[in-house]
């Protein structure tokens, strides 16, 4: 019976959204506990992986953010493909709304920070954390009002959220890279064009695929371009279907997405959640900076996502998802100043600072909390029937 609910609980959908709590609830607690130490001790510990003595050298906390991310944005590299040639993104009328949505979505939140921390050069490169949307809290609190949220509102949302990854991922390539080092880019082109090679010949099998990608990741991080970048670009060459017509993508996506969403993910929010209560004080909550986070978060997505929505639907270039009503439309936009992991991410590239950094998570969990429980409300009281709002 333990192992039958145990099942049912991994197979809900909001159990990702669940653990991430979860994770981020226990690193809060032993962050302001006797526990701290240790803690701060495990994350700072230098792991090395050399030969001949040249390597990698790096603090746990990076390995985390660096290494296991990578396998993160993998992940989402696969389902942006399967998205873009099969799914939800295969049909350009289908991806207008949520995609404007998704810019709004975007744009109101940076726009809110850079205004409130312009005169602050030290926190200014922080301008696109609250710009992100957190899909695996976001879907499972969708997931948690069951009937009351129509299945169109879940796609609507995922695409949205899918769209706002691809957003995440062209800013952290565009504007977080630091001290280029063009030679090691040159030499990411030759595992570029072993993966090219594979994928036009429709290889089916994953360990030459896994293997240049690792390469390309050691590539790429040396090169000052983020790495985890090598994680989205080794997935866009992974064979939709082989010579066989089977499908290497979706056997991995399907295989890989567990450990993600129930290890990754949460072994992730451990290690970047952990605000430190006792260096804080009501008065960080005006700082430019948190204030910053949580008015991008809550007001930002709320204006940039529902404002985009409803000016596209009122100018008749687009619909209402079907069954959904403006109420729906304002929770989903709710639903998308859930930042969190990627927000936090985005953060880490923005301050090295951990003054800064405290402060940042203050922000995100904030703004992500406020708006969660928006999003929640709104759903959780909406009738079950509503007639469909007029486009």
């Amino acid at each position: 019976m333990i192992i039958a609910a145990i099942d049912r609980f991994f197979k809900h959908e909001a159990a990702g959204g669940i653990m991430l709590m979860l994770a981020t609830v226990a690193a809060m607690l032993i962050a302001n506990s006797g526990f701290a130490p240790a803690y701060n001790f495990i994350l700072e510990t230098i792991g090395e992986v050399s030969m001949n003595g040249k390597g990698i050298e790096k603090p746990m906390i990076l390995w985390i953010n660096d290494g296991l991310m990578a396998v993160f944005f993998f992940l989402i590299g696969l389902e942006l493909k399967r998205e873009l040639l099969e799914g939800k993104l295969k049909n350009p009328r289908d991806v207008l709304l949520p995609g404007a949505a998704a810019v709004g979505g975007m744009a109101f939140p940076a726009i809110i920070f850079a205004a409130l921390n312009w005169n602050s050069p030290e926190t200014l490169s922080g301008w696109a954390i609250p710009a992100a949307t957190d899909i695996a809290f976001a879907l499972g609190i969708l997931a948690l009002v069951g009937a009351r949220a129509p299945t169109s509102l879940k796609v609507f949302l995922l695409t949205l959220a899918i769209l706002d990854d691809i957003g995440a991922i062209l800013i952290i390539a565009l504007f977080y890279t630091a001290n280029l080092k063009v030679h090691f880019l040159v030499m990411a082109l030759a595992p570029l064009a072993a993966l090219f090679v594979l994928n036009q010949m429709k290889i089916h099998r994953i360990a030459p695929f896994i293997l240049l990608g690792t390469v390309l990741w050691v590539l790429v991080l040396k090169s000052g371009v983020h790495a985890t970048l090598a994680g989205v670009v080794t997935a866009f060459f992974i064979p939709l279907y082989d010579r066989w017509g089977k499908s290497p993508l979706h056997s991995i996506e399907h295989g890989l997405t567990p450990y993600v969403y129930f290890f990754i993910v949460p072994v992730f929010a451990f290690a970047n959640a952990g605000v430190v209560l006792s260096d804080l004080s009501l008065s960080a909550f005006t700082d430019p900076l948190t204030l910053g986070i949580i008015l991008g978060l809550v007001i930002g997505k709320q204006v940039g996502v529902f404002g985009f929505t409803w000016l596209l639907v009122k100018m008749g270039l687009a619909r209402l998802p079907h069954g959904a009503t403006w109420r729906h439309i304002y929770a989903i936009a709710c639903l998308a100043g859930i930042g969190f992991t990627m927000s936090l991410f985005i953060g880490g590239l923005s301050y090295a600072d951990p003054a800064l950094m405290n402060e940042t998570r203050l922000g995100v969990l904030t703004g992500s909390l406020i708006s969660g429980l928006l999003g929640y409300f709104l759903l959780v009281t909406a009738p079950q029937e509503e007639p469909v709002a007029a486009e």
